[in-house]
This record gives structure tokens, sequence and C-alpha cells, in this order.
């Protein structure tokens, strides 16, 4: 056999004083943690970072704490604890996540959408479906991205609707979304 097509053996197993995957496990627990504190912190950024950080990292842990800081003060910290629940993953986050659909502010329910998109919880569809009728143009396009994301066919003829938006960034993801709902039917 010519040397370029020899197969290499396989690695062995960490040794005594290498990591292995317990040692993972460990690590991505202290990170959570760190994060998790983090988000009780008294500086903004660090808040809103940690919210970040939570969403990346996907650990389940996180869904409670970013659930509390959906009602951070400050929106930067809320809308990315949105976000990231999405990330996560976990249906604990559905109903906090519609609860934020009714907030005043636009970056929440933006934050809000995406995160009911990402998770595919068909309880999503009636409150995304009203929020497709939001005075704001970006809460109307994440709603419309949410509802095609989420793929239940009741949401074709409000998306028709949005269709004719007068907004053309509504349009498009109502458009998007449509086709992909179409698709399933």
């Amino acid at each position: 056999m010519p040397p370029g097509n020899k197969k290499s053996p396989p690695p062995p197993p960490p040794g005594p004083d290498e990591p292995g995957p317990e040692i993972d496990q460990v690590v991505l627990q202290r990170r959570v943690r760190y994060f998790i504190d983090l988000l009780g912190s008294e500086h903004l950024d660090e808040r809103w970072k940690a919210a970040e950080a939570l969403g990346e990292l996907g650990d389940p842990a996180a869904v409670e704490p970013l659930i509390r800081a959906l009602d951070d003060p400050y929106v930067d910290v809320g809308w990315i604890a949105a976000k990231s629940l999405g990330s996560i993953g976990d249906v604990r986050a559905v109903e906090p996540l519609i609860a934020a659909l009714s907030s005043k502010e636009k970056w929440m329910k933006i934050g809000a959408a995406i995160g009911l998109g990402k998770l595919k919880d068909r309880r999503a569809v009636k409150p995304l479906i009203q929020t497709l009728k939001d005075k704001d143009r970006l809460v109307r396009r994440h709603a419309a991205w949410a509802l095609g994301n989420i793929g239940d066919t009741d949401a074709i003829p409000p998306l028709e609707k949005s269709a004719k938006d007068p907004e053309e960034a509504v349009r498009t993801a109502a458009g998007v979304a449509l086709h992909l709902l179409k698709q399933k039917k």
C-alpha cells in the first residue's frame, strides 16, 4: 500500500493527566454557572454578554435564570435573553416568551419572536399572528419569520395579508414564510 493510503491508528484514550469527557462536562458546568452569576451583575454589559454566552452554551440549567432576565430593567439584556432561550430549545421558555410579545419595548418583542421561532412550538402561533399587526415594521418582520420557522399552516391566511404590508422587509419575510408553509401543505 502506498504511504499516502495508510490508515492512521485510533488515538489512545486519555491518560490520567489528560482531560476526558467528564472533565469537559465539569468545565461546561462551571462556565454556565459563571455566566448565570454574571446575569446578576450590576454592570449592564456583563449581563447582556452573559445572556448571549448562555445561549451559545445551550445548557438547560440556564433556562430559569434567562427567563428571569427577560424582566431586566434594560431591554438590551431582556431581548438577548429571549433569543438565547430560543437557542437552548427548552419548552419552559415558550409561555414567558409569549408574554414578552406584549412588551412595550420593540426590541423585547423582536427577541421574543426570534426565540419563539427557534423553539418552533405551536402554542406561539396565535400570539405571533397578533404580532403581525404591531405598529413597528421590524416586529412584524420578525413575527412573520417566526411563523414561517414554526411551520404551522394556520398562519398562511394572516401571512398572505402581511405579504401586502406597506413595508418591503415585512413583505419579504411574509413571502419567505409563505413559501415554507406552502411547501409543507
